[in-house]
């Protein structure tokens, strides 16, 4: 696992940390970035005063935009369909769930989004806001995918159902997103058989939990690249929510002080909880 810290990148494995030298990027936009790591690891002795456990990462980018992916799972096409239909809208999301070209949006810059640990944002104009628990792909600027990390797309259901023109509007706002703990690297990606997995508690008690499956996404991960890097140059790299299979029912929407938790097997945890935004609201910045 590949951290960012305050105090500069660290790489664990099998609970044995290295302290990086250089900067994020130095690590991220590296095509053969396990290799890197493994060599760094043999030829360096491993930083004793670091322990995997107490590591406080922040949101695993610095620079790097975020883009994500719509309609990539048959539950996001369904409710993205009901949205559409309870404001009059047609059948476009049916559409582009059989389409041969994705949907792809940019979803954040850095600074709108969250690390572990912080709070999400509520969008004041909207009342049925949910989480969409995602696999994210960090991706090189060559287009190489390099790792994968946990994320948390926030979206805005009764504004996008209102017109799917307003996307952006729907999905880009301050502490939109949420990223981390870390980025799982590894020359092959997780398994068809991987589990997503959320939960959300409010006052202690889970109002709501689900899961779903790698398995049960339409697109392959270099599929949706592919089609990202058409035309598009990405300095630095970038990351990619890969879309959810998770949706609420129509009857929950998100509420001040509720707490996400988001699990994929094989990667780790990513908690937050959300509240309302307030002029100037910040994500981490450009540290």
């Amino acid at each position: 696992m590949l951290y960012r810290t305050a105090e500069g990148p660290v790489a664990c494995r099998d609970g044995v940390c290295w302290a990086l030298p250089g900067g994020w990027n130095d690590w991220v936009d590296s095509d053969k970035l396990a290799q890197k790591l493994a060599r760094h690891a043999q030829d360096h002795a491993a930083s004793p005063d670091l322990d995997e456990a107490s590591l406080a990462p922040l949101a695993p980018l610095l620079d790097q935009e975020v883009w994500a992916c719509g309609v990539t799972y048959r539950r996001s096409r369904e409710a993205r369909m009901e949205e559409s239909e309870s404001a009059g809208g047609g059948d476009f999301y049916d559409r582009v769930y059989t389409a041969a070209r994705p949907e792809l949006f940019l979803k954040a810059t850095a600074h709108r989004v969250v690390g572990p640990g912080d709070d999400l944002g509520l969008r004041s104009d909207s009342s049925w806001m949910v989480p969409e628990p995602e696999l994210v792909l960090v991706v090189t600027s060559s287009g190489e995918i390099v790792g994968c990390t946990v994320g948390n797309d926030l979206s805005c259901r009764d504004i996008e159902g209102e017109n799917p023109l307003y996307l952006p509007q729907a999905k880009t706002f301050d502490r939109c997103a949420a990223l981390g703990p870390g980025i799982r690297v590894a020359e092959e990606l997780p398994g068809p058989d991987t589990a997503i997995r959320l939960s959300i508690s409010r006052g202690g008690e889970t109002v709501f939990s689900g899961e779903t499956r790698l398995a049960d996404m339409k697109r392959t991960p270099r599929e949706l690249v592919g089609f990202l890097f058409r035309d598009n140059s990405h300095p630095g790299g970038c990351l990619l929510m890969t879309g959810t299979g998770i949706v609420p029912g129509d009857d929950f929407a998100l509420a001040a002080g509720d707490v996400m938790r988001i699990s994929i097997d094989g990667i780790g945890t990513l908690e937050n909880a959300v509240a309302p935004l307030t002029p100037g609201g910040k994500g981490i910045g450009l540290s």
